[in-house]
């Protein structure tokens, strides 16, 4: 089968035969239909993430496909049934078992899972949003609906409206809460509003005055961290979910002087993606996506390094 393989730091993933993979006890494996393509990818490519595994191995975390193949032991699931692969962070990381991350990944016609991370898709769900649900959904679903504790009422703002940022302003909505985006790009605001934003701005320091509850930076690009202190309000909440820089500083006077928590987010929880998954069955989540040729995959890795994707990207292995 063919996959696309990391090969070293600074270069372009590597098309290359590899062998088909055979499931251990406790394993299956899964035929990729369709894999989202996530920044953190382009993170490990250009050096700002160090990788868990030595190269060459398989990137792509966001997966969804049907079981093609079962390992001894492993009796609740058949062949030929749909699953997303959930990307386990709660209430323990389980990084090891991750795809692309602690094993060979979707940019491949096939892959192993174990198979307590599979989550089977629902009715009415594509495969295409089942797995950009696997992280760009959830991720800023746990984000907001847990860590930022985004209730009726609340005042909550989006920093960062790609692909996460997108679906964190939905989810927040769907809390009750009044949600404001930003974006240095005026262009993403259509979408932000289609998602229920009730305005966008291209300045931190324009929502200032709204007092917002909680602020989700999904860039992380360092200054948006620091206007997220400077903007939310006295005894607020900052979730920094963006990995853009590898170092930030913001002001001790604001985050000491308003107590203002300051909080990570990294992934979520199986039960998360479950919710999630039926949001989305119910018409109430409706993740943006564009579909790309499983060839062009180094070309989208490359938009999404330029900032020029709206929503999330999503190939289809194989095609």
């Amino acid at each position: 089968m063919q996959a696309f393989r990391y090969v070293a730091k600074g270069e372009p993933l590597r098309l290359t035969d590899v062998p088909d993979p055979v499931p251990d006890p406790g394993w299956v494996v899964v035929h990729v239909e369709a894999a989202g393509l996530c920044h953190s990818d382009v993170h490990v490519l250009d050096g700002t993430i160090e990788p868990t595994r030595r190269p060459p191995f398989t990137l792509g975390h966001e997966v969804a496909g049907t079981v093609l193949t079962l390992g001894a032991g492993v009796e609740e699931y058949a062949v030929g049934d749909r699953v997303a692969v959930a990307i386990v962070a709660h209430p323990q990381v389980q990084a090891h078992y991750a795809p692309g991350i602690g094993v060979d990944g979707g940019y491949a016609e096939r892959l192993v899972a174990h198979a307590s991370t599979l989550v089977p898709v629902p009715d009415g769900v594509s495969t295409v949003h089942a797995a950009v649900a696997t992280d760009s959904v959830v991720t800023a679903y746990h984000a907001v609906r847990t860590e930022a504790g985004a209730r009726p009422g609340d005042v909550i703002a989006v920093v960062g409206l790609g692909g996460l940022g997108l679906n964190g302003v939905r989810t927040a909505v769907l809390a009750g809460a009044t949600v404001y985006g930003v974006d240095i790009n005026p262009d993403t605001f259509e979408a932000a509003r289609a998602a229920g934003a009730s305005d966008c701005f291209t300045d931190l320091a324009a929502v200032a005055d709204l007092r917002p509850d909680a602020v989700v930076d999904f860039a992380g690009v360092g200054s948006t961290t620091s206007g997220a202190v400077d903007a939310v309000r006295r005894r607020g909440r900052v979730v920094l979910v963006g990995l853009g820089t590898n170092t930030t500083g913001f002001s001790t006077g604001s985050l000491v002087r308003k107590s203002v928590e300051l909080r990570g987010s990294y992934g979520a929880s199986k039960d998360e993606l479950r919710q999630v998954l039926d949001f989305i069955a119910r018409g109430r989540i409706e993740p943006v996506v564009e579909e790309i040729p499983f060839a062009g995959l180094n070309e989208g890795l490359d938009r999404i390094r330029r900032g020029a994707v709206r929503g999330r990207l999503v190939t289809r292995p194989g095609n």
